[in-house]
């Protein structure tokens, strides 16, 4: 088909990094399934226990800990980015904003109230609870979402670790007591510090190096001193 406007070519084009993360994620997490639970039955065999199927372990507390530990500190990095760009920022990097645009800028910055345009999203013409909620809907959908994969962590994290408790034969904990375990606790940071690692990294190297393309990266010939202009 052609490459027109609404053109199933035009569609896959304009929504392709979408996809492609998309795809690679369920690619990513069914490989991850597949030696999680080879893993898993290894261990089994350990303690002297019958493995289980493929199905059994995609239902297991096991396999949702070791997916939601990951997500919830995704969620995270990206909930407070989103919100600390709003006033740090990192003089050279196009990660941050300008250092004198520091804050939450005024509404005709953000094309807000009398200031929002035809194309603007209804909300941010009001001036009441909407626009305020739908000024601030990134960083809260974001924070909503990694509060609620930290609790699925933890809920599954303690349903498999009682399991472990019980194949040695030692008594369960409840929730509570799962959350001042160092297993929850060793789960949790060893994914947040990799995250800020992960962030702070991106936010220095993009200061000095270059991706021709890239909207993460400076334009090629940028000063290395150019802050807040993308590729």
């Amino acid at each position: 088909m052609t490459d027109g406007r609404g053109s199933r070519g035009s569609f896959w084009r304009e929504n392709s990094l979408t996809l492609a993360f998309g795809i690679a994620f369920l690619v990513v997490l069914a490989c991850q399934a597949v030696t999680g639970h080879a893993e898993f039955n290894e261990q089994l065999t350990v303690d002297g226990m019958q493995p289980i199927g493929f199905g059994d372990y995609l239902l297991s507390s096991d396999f949702a800990v070791d997916v939601t530990e990951n997500w919830q500190s995704e969620f995270l990095q990206f909930f407070l980015y989103i919100f600390g760009t709003v006033y740090l920022v990192q003089r050279g990097s196009p990660e941050s904003k300008k250092v004198h645009q520091a804050g939450p800028e005024s509404e005709e910055e953000q094309r807000m109230g009398d200031h929002a345009r035809a194309d603007s999203p209804g909300w941010a013409g009001t001036k009441d609870w909407r626009q305020a909620l739908y000024a601030r809907s990134l960083g809260i959908v974001m924070g909503g979402l990694f509060a609620l994969s930290w609790l699925a962590q933890s809920i599954t994290g303690t349903a498999a670790y009682n399991g472990r408790q019980l194949r040695q034969l030692e008594d369960p904990v409840s929730w509570a007591g799962y959350l001042i375990t160092p297993d929850f606790w060793n789960r949790t940071l060893q994914n947040w510090q990799s995250e800020l690692l992960a962030v702070a990294a991106m936010v220095v190297l993009s200061i000095y190096l270059r991706q021709r393309g890239s909207p993460e990266s400076k334009p090629v010939g940028a000063a290395h001193t150019t802050t807040g202009v993308e590729g």
